[in-house]
């Protein structure tokens, strides 16, 4: 079963929208070392070099880090399902080669696994 044409549509308008939300969150706290890719650097303001200066940028580099690996790799999932919409991949489970439930992938359009092997 093949889904339908007008649902692929909205998945990939809502991948898109999705794409360009987390590039937007992203942004703000790092910069791009390879955008095709979705890969980026934490970044942080340069302060100062004093000591006080060293440890606020230190501390701000400790909070975006973690929130910047959660935000690509959001990014990446939802690149490799662009990239499954091109290549006719998409909504096949990459461990069982079943079809993903189209229910599933309206709940979470990147999804590359069924439910069953999730």
């Amino acid at each position: 079963m093949a889904i339908d044409q007008n649902v692929l549509a909205e998945l990939k308008d809502r991948l898109l929208a999705e794409k360009k939300e987390l590039e937007d969150n992203l942004n703000r706290i790092a910069h791009p070392v390879d955008i095709e890719a979705g890969d980026y650097e934490t970044s942080f303001d340069d302060i100062g070099s004093d000591r006080e200066d060293n440890t606020t940028e230190v501390e701000e580099y400790a909070d975006n880090l973690p929130v910047e690996v959660t935000l690509e790799k959001k990014l990446q999932d939802v690149i490799a399902a662009l990239d499954r919409m091109e290549k006719g991949t998409y909504g096949i489970c990459e461990n069982c080669n079943q079809e993903i439930d189209i229910e599933r992938l309206k709940a979470n359009p990147a999804a590359k696994t069924c439910i069953r092997c999730n």
